[in-house]
């Protein structure tokens, strides 16, 4: 259900612009992000800073969109996003010296400093590689070509994260052995 719910204005987007263009795909996305967002809120009673971002830039993006009637903004919001997305996990790691990652995600995976940081610049360098891909597409091609980027360019954060799972898979298991010898004791009967 919450994969159908993080994909659905994006396949409302794309189904849109197939079917009539880019602005009423524009607004479909808009007003679909919306819903989403509402849905997301009602089911854990809050946002994370990433779904209010996204709502944000989506919203500002695609009403200079409408309002100009000029796709360059809502073709250049991926690139902002990424780029912010950039600029904030380096400055926690270089300037703040935190792993913004393990702020995150530390309650959910227990792994060592050393990959939480390894993970952060990984992170760094593959929101500014799609930053400047989506930068480069959306300036030297057509609309068309740029969509079509859009819906097969999710082999990147695909592959990226799969990448990640066989990265940290080993470190996740040496911090599982090392709680089960805990939990035996845990639940040896006392005298």
């Amino acid at each position: 259900m919450k994969l159908l719910l993080d994909f659905l204005p994006i396949v409302l987007f794309f189904g849109a612009y197939k079917l009539f263009d880019i602005f009423v795909a524009t607004g479909v996305l808009m007003a679909a992000t919306v819903l989403q967002m509402g849905t997301i809120y009602l089911i854990d009673r809050k946002l994370q800073a990433m779904h209010k971002i996204t709502l944000a830039l989506i919203l500002v993006f695609g009403s200079l969109t409408l309002l100009l009637h000029d796709d360059t903004f809502i073709k250049w919001k991926p690139t902002l996003l990424y780029t912010g997305l950039a600029v904030a996990l380096a400055f926690a790691l270089w300037v703040m010296k935190k792993s913004f990652l393990k702020l995150l995600l530390g309650s959910q995976l227990v792994l060592p400093d050393a990959v939480w940081m390894r993970l952060n610049v990984a992170w760094i360098l593959y929101c500014v590689f799609m930053a400047a891909l989506n930068s480069y597409v959306a300036l030297y091609f057509s609309t068309d070509t740029w969509m079509n980027f859009k819906l097969w360019g999710y082999v990147f954060p695909l592959s990226f994260i799969v990448a990640q799972g066989i990265y940290i898979a080993p470190f996740i298991k040496a911090a599982s052995k090392k709680q089960e010898p805990d939990k035996a004791q845990d639940e040896t009967p006392s005298p």
